[in-house]
């Protein structure tokens, strides 16, 4: 019987992180402070994050011990699994590998636990009582509820609105772990008011909701705010996935030639992507990395390297990035995790040198590829994670066309089974493309310094 699962044990959960700002060619431009436009102080930082997650953010030590506490919460659903796609490789008739790396065994449905449990726990430690957050299509923001009900904290999430009337089920799940929920925009804060009073009818988006969550930290001692994707902290508590991901194809006989994953803001994609990048650096590997994005909201592919805002009120730090604007408003799409104007600062500077890659696919495509891969292997992946899916079967099908032989792995970084209505919409024939028209594309790169 063909290998289908390979697993790890609970003893090779990984006992550190990854920091691949030991080993990135070119170092992160630093973030610059709003206020006076050089370089943030931890002093400033410390407003809104406590102080170990500031070492993480701004450190190069290439691993970072994973508290102990931390590690056993992890222990609910890691080592998580990779598995082969079989029937998946047979329906695309195709001489290539498919292997995917599977988060949504995760408590909360997706790989956004792997930062939320240290976020709390850090903040926990430094005598934080409550986090406020931003969440886009819900994930990170059901995982941080479920952090914080781990260590006795109370949440708040500003939920951007239109995912917050599609997704009616993340929302209640987030409350079900006692958080507070709020659309955004919305009239709890300075800067969802601002927005509402331009635009009553806003679909939000997550600069805007960020926005809202950065204002609360600031105007409560006893709050601090926690982020899901972009920042360097993140990206480091994710690479448990591609640590993971690295001993389990050691287990199965084979490296892979393309690692896959859907970008946003890039938490997922560097999650499995760094140990891999570490080997294209240090050991010359020749390893493809793409990262997935919509053409919705094409950062990576049609945006530009500059320092940008990472909200619409610009209350937090510039960063050196790959952006849209921060101001940018995306099409409402149904994969509400990716609609962000800009992308990781680590990822960025990858993507600028030419070490990883990206590619950018349309709403109806990624459904097609996701409604194959759920006939095929029984899983209903989220619209986010079918990014991937799709660049996966672009792979697989150029393996075919040229009789190539590769092994492809790929990120599936949640379930979408609450996003039944997306599906539908799809099913029913009623989804359509929302690819951006150039004058709307270029009028928004003007904005740009």
């Amino acid at each position: 019987m063909k290998e289908t699962k390979i697993l790890l044990t609970e003893r090779e959960i990984p006992t550190h992180w990854y920091n691949i700002q030991a080993d990135i060619p070119n170092p992160l431009k630093p973030p610059l402070s709003p206020a006076t436009g050089k370089p943030a102080t931890p002093d400033e930082l410390g407003a809104i994050f406590p102080e170990e997650i500031i070492k993480q953010e701004t450190g190069t030590q290439r691993f970072v011990e994973i508290p102990e506490e931390v590690r056993r919460l992890y222990g609910l659903w890691r080592p998580s699994p990779v598995y082969r796609a079989h029937r998946l490789e047979k329906a695309l008739d195709t001489p290539a590998r498919i292997y995917f790396k599977y988060e949504g065994t995760s408590p909360a449905g997706s790989h956004k636990l792997n930062t939320a449990i240290p976020q709390a726990y850090y903040n926990k430690q430094q005598g934080i009582k409550r986090l406020a957050t931003e969440t886009g299509a819900g994930q990170w923001g059901t995982a941080l509820s479920m952090a914080c009900k781990f260590f006795d904290m109370e949440c708040t999430v500003y939920m951007v609105k239109i995912s917050y009337n599609q997704k009616p089920y993340r929302r209640s799940m987030m409350q079900l772990f006692g958080a507070e929920v709020f659309a955004s925009p919305s009239d709890k804060t300075d800067a969802g008011r601002a927005v509402l009073e331009k635009d009553p009818e806003s679909n939000g988006s997550l600069g805007i909701a960020i926005s809202e969550a950065v204002e609360d930290a600031v105007k409560n001692s006893d709050t601090n705010y926690a982020l899901g994707s972009v920042l360097n902290h993140v990206v480091l508590h994710q690479t448990v996935i591609g640590l993971e991901a690295k001993k389990q194809m050691e287990k199965a006989g084979y490296y892979p030639d393309v690692v896959i994953a859907c970008s946003g803001g890039g938490s997922n994609f560097g999650g499995i992507a760094m140990p891999f990048v570490q080997d294209k650096i240090k050991e010359g590997k020749k390893t493809r990395i793409v990262a997935a994005e919509p053409a919705a909201c094409p950062s990576l592919t049609k945006g530009k390297f500059t320092y940008d805002y990472g909200d619409v009120a610009h209350l937090t730090p510039m960063m050196m990035m790959y952006t849209l604007g921060s101001d940018f408003m995306p099409p409402g799409i149904h994969a509400g995790g990716l609609r962000y104007h800009g992308s990781s600062p680590i990822q960025s500077q990858l993507l600028h040198d030419g070490i990883i890659e990206a590619a950018a696919f349309e709403q109806q495509d990624i459904f097609e590829a996701a409604v194959l891969f759920a006939q095929s292997e029984g899983i209903v992946p989220a619209p986010e994670s079918s990014h991937a899916i799709k660049a996966a079967v672009d792979e697989a099908i150029n393996a075919k066309e040229s009789g190539e032989k590769k092994t492809i792995l790929f990120g599936l970084s949640g379930h979408g089974y609450f996003d039944m209505a997306a599906y539908d919409n799809y099913l029913s024939g009623q989804m359509q493309n929302s690819s951006l028209p150039e004058d709307v594309l270029d009028k928004a790169l003007e904005k740009l310094s």
